[in-house]
């Protein structure tokens, strides 16, 4: 008797192990049947923000490892997912669906994100549990970008994002991406603390707030660039000026689009940082312009065309053309660019609203994933871009 239940649970283990394993695989592939037949942009846009409206509490855990097999055995280890990989999903969420209530208040839409910054705050305005990572500083943005609250009430969590940045200075004047990677400066970090150091910076009169975001865009400008082409690498070391990783690495690009776009953005015309950042802008436009494929995509190595295209890559490059199409000698190109990329990712979403084939999350400089499949961080700039463009086709 109890042999056979010994082998029932063995049994019972050995189809739960399959059925993890094999249940993605099957749902990823019905799924993708017709995708991308969404007509017109209006529609696909109240497609991906449904989507998005809906992951905003329930995000979909994003994989730390490429496993596709005994992936039980991760989660049971913990090596699933984490939840700093989850902070820069929830903030391009958070951050597409404020673009959409620039648009018009949805109640749903409201009570969603009502619902989101109870589970992250308390009373008091502070984080419930408080991050550790400066990958948190994007997710603070997103907050500070919501023009449905007011952001003054979630001003201690703001705060200790900025505490938790100082700690992270290195001995070069510039943020570290781990406190145990101290010469390690990483293009992720200007995307995830650059717009959130503007924003708070300006809000509340903090001029080396600001002076840091600008030194941080600097320091990578001088470099991590390559020359010529100027595309940036993974990352640089502080001590030798050596690039590490792979230059032309598609989401390194969207890190830097991110942090400089919205840095420039946030800052008044007067500023006197603001022409600085405009040429910088002005030449990374020009730059991307040069790697994106005819089908208005951008591979995960923009600089091979025989690698896959990566619509994480695609997605945050078209909002940086959105931004700087503002600049009036890169208006027409920059127009296209992101209309051709919006192009692109609408052939790639599913009936659902779900946009498909986001590189997966990087392991290492110079360690990056091959797998492709939804990701939050793309769903968010979707639904970014879509709202941001269909304003401005109104004006």
């Amino acid at each position: 008797m109890m042999l056979e239940i010994l082998a029932a649970v063995f049994v019972g283990i050995i189809l739960i192990v399959i059925f993890i394993d094999i249940f993605p695989i099957g749902r990823d592939w019905l799924s993708r049947i017709h995708i991308g037949r969404h007509r017109n942009k209006q529609e696909w846009n109240q497609s991906i923000t449904q989507i998005g409206v809906n992951w905003l509490n329930h995000t979909p855990k994003i994989k730390v490892t490429d496993n596709v097999r005994l992936v039980a055995i991760d989660m049971i280890k913990g090596n699933y997912s984490k939840s700093v990989i989850q902070h820069w999903q929830e903030a391009s969420l958070l951050l597409g669906l404020s673009e959409c209530l620039k648009n018009g208040t949805d109640h749903k839409l409201k009570t969603s994100v009502d619902q989101f910054l109870k589970a992250k705050f308390d009373g008091n305005g502070q984080w419930r549990e408080k991050p550790a990572y400066i990958d948190s500083a994007i997710l603070a943005y997103g907050v500070m970008k919501l023009d449905c609250i007011d952001s003054n009430n979630f001003k201690p969590a703001l705060d200790s994002t900025w505490e938790l940045i100082q700690s992270h200075i290195g001995e070069d004047g510039t943020v570290q991406y781990r406190k145990f990677m101290k010469t390690y400066r990483y293009v992720d970090t200007i995307g995830f603390i650059c717009p959130f150091l503007v924003s708070y910076g300006m809000k509340y009169n903090k001029p080396e707030c600001v002076q840091l975001a600008v030194k941080q865009l600097e320091q990578y400008e001088r470099y991590g660039m390559l020359d010529d082409h100027f595309i940036p690498s993974h990352a640089y070391h502080t001590e030798n000026a050596l690039p590490l990783g792979l230059f032309g690495w598609g989401r390194g690009l969207g890190w830097l689009a991110i942090g400089l776009s919205d840095a420039w953005r946030e800052l008044p015309d007067d500023h006197a940082a603001k022409p600085i950042l405009k040429q910088f802008v002005m030449k990374f436009a020009r730059s991307i312009l040069a790697f994106q494929g005819p089908e208005g995509n951008w591979n995960w190595t923009v600089t091979r065309q025989e690698t896959r295209a990566d619509s994480s890559t695609t997605a945050t490059l078209a909002w940086f053309l959105l931004q700087a199409s503002q600049i009036d000698e890169l208006t027409e190109a920059c127009s296209k660019g992101a209309d051709l990329a919006i192009q692109y990712l609408m052939k790639v979403t599913r009936r659902n609203g779900a946009v498909d084939f986001s590189q997966g999350d990087t392991k290492d400089i110079g360690v990056y994933s091959m797998l492709f499949n939804i990701l939050p961080f793309t769903q968010g700039f979707c639904i970014r871009i879509a709202n941001f463009q269909s304003r401005a086709i109104e004006r």
